[in-house]
């Protein structure tokens, strides 16, 4: 069983991430951390049933991580095209605790598990070679915990909840038999679309709110 962990904001820098979800949400998300081994960082915020937003860019005063960078961030080009489209949400991870089980024989979706952090890793994330997004962000990202909850208390909880999301596609019959066959629980609707395009209502002090 793979569960909804939490919906990716990409942003080519996290000052515009972080206007974006203002803009939409009318809620101002902190800071959340550095990742020195992937060369990223981001701001986050709970979504309620132990599920959260990510707002996440790559961090220019890091340092190379010696591999391709997750959520296709080293693609700078692209991060900006999709940007400017308005494709912001632009995916999710889900989470499980048979990583080796979920790609087995589906690594040219997901790619390959990489533990990480790579000294002492506290959980193993499968990013494909290229470091795109799985199937073009039309799967989600495989996060395994190993058996450990992320620590939610550390994420600001500014009252918004997820409601639900749902994703656009030129082939939606395909993607939605894959999700099926994943055993997604909480998975995006999916609808026909001429793009790849995510949207989620969410909640918030100010009322419904929709992020795209």
């Amino acid at each position: 069983m793979l569960r909804l962990d939490h919906l990716t904001v990409i942003a080519p820098t996290l000052a515009e991430g972080v206007a974006h979800v203002r803009a939409c949400l009318d809620l101002d998300v902190p800071f959340g951390q550095r990742h020195t081994y992937m060369g990223t960082h981001n701001h986050l915020l709970q979504l309620g049933d132990m599920t959260y937003l990510e707002i996440v860019a790559l961090d220019p005063d890091a340092e190379s991580p010696g591999r391709r960078r997750w959520f296709g961030l080293d693609d700078q080009t692209q991060v900006r095209r999709d940007w400017d489209a308005g494709r912001r949400l632009r995916g999710w991870v889900a989470r499980t605790d048979d990583i080796d089980g979920v790609i087995r024989d589906r690594e040219a979706i997901f790619g390959r598990k990489v533990p990480l952090p790579a000294i002492a890793p506290a959980f193993d994330f499968a990013i494909p070679e290229d470091g795109s997004l799985p199937w073009g962000g039309a799967m989600p990202s495989i996060i395994d915990r190993r058996g450990k909850p992320r620590a939610m208390a550390a994420i600001a909880d500014l009252g918004a909840r997820l409601r639900d999301f749902s994703l656009e596609h030129p082939d939606a019959d395909r993607v939605a038999t894959l999700l099926q066959d994943l055993a997604v629980d909480r998975p995006p609707a999916i609808l026909p679309g001429a793009a790849l395009r995510y949207s989620a209502r969410i909640d918030t002090p100010a009322g419904p709110r929709a992020l795209h």
